[in-house]
């Protein structure tokens, strides 16, 4: 069998780092995980602190919100290996409650979505049969958490440009403090998941008779709530579960038989989560 290689995006620490780990551990010594993030410095740190055994970890510098970077990774990886396998798209920038929207809405957009959609442009060509390609989002990526004037914004979107259109029209909108006169809502987090959520969607309605045919599934998923220092600024999470405990669902959907009611959905425990409510 040809050796697999799967990537992970913001991959040292945390989420990113724990799904690194239980990829590594579940596949063969012959196959290849990278673990990436835009730090040089902290990929090497957490290439060595990943437990020996099982596939091969490789650290690679990836910026996602870096327009080029997506792109080039994914000519080398397409060299060495010929495609790819596995690919979690769990690059974030993080969002606190004392930051203001307006400072930070450009930045954020570039890493969470723009970010999102240069990866899925590179890397889905890629997959080979069998593959899987997860984007780490929200169930409050979900039309039900938006104003319903604004569902039109990301419902039934044709490509990953008009996604990004769309996205780009909110961060504006937040940039010149017109959004929430436009029913946006103030958590800039909600509409980047819908956004995210959105690509995925949007990409799958493109795709979906060949990659459920080829056996491949491409979905948004929710991990839930996890205890991070992140969250912790916003909710008590002194009873969630650790990020290696939520990564276990998260692989299921990479280890298991493609279940199509899944492809180009929201999944979290195992679960659909709807996109709307009509």
């Amino acid at each position: 069998m040809t050796p697999k290689a799967a990537l992970v995006t913001g991959a040292t620490q945390g989420l990113g780092l724990a799904l690194v780990e239980g990829l590594a551990s579940r596949l063969s010594t012959e196959d290849t995980v990278y673990l990436t993030g835009r730090d040089a410095g902290r990929v090497t740190q957490a290439v060595e602190a990943v437990p020996a055994g099982g596939a091969e970890v490789r650290g690679e510098v990836l910026d996602v919100a870096e327009p080029g970077a997506s792109g080039r990774l994914a000519a080398r990886l397409a060299e060495r290996h010929g495609g790819v396998d596995v690919v979690i798209g769990n690059a974030v920038m993080r969002v606190g409650p004392d930051d203001d929207p307006r400072a930070i809405v450009g930045a954020y957009a570039e890493v969470n979505n723009f970010g999102t959609t240069r990866l899925l442009r590179a890397f889905a060509p890629l997959l080979r049969d069998g593959g899987r390609f997860l984007v780490v989002a929200s169930s409050f990526g979900t039309l039900n958490h938006l104003a319903p004037a604004l569902h039109d914004r990301f419902d039934r979107l044709s490509s990953l440009d008009e996604v990004d259109k769309q996205v780009a029209a909110w961060r504006d909108a937040v940039e010149d403090g017109s959004a929430r006169a436009g029913d946006w809502p103030g958590f800039v987090n909600i509409p980047s998941k819908i956004g995210q959520v959105a690509a995925v969607r949007a990409l799958a309605a493109q795709r979906r008779d060949d990659d459920l045919a080829r056996g491949i599934l491409l979905a948004a998923v929710c991990p839930g709530m996890m205890n991070t220092p992140t969250s912790a600024l916003w909710w008590d999470v002194s009873a969630a579960p650790s990020p290696a405990q939520a990564a276990d669902a998260l692989l299921e959907l990479v280890f298991r038989p493609v279940e199509p009611a899944q492809y180009g959905e929201l999944v979290r425990a195992g679960a659909v989560v709807p996109w709307s409510r009509d």
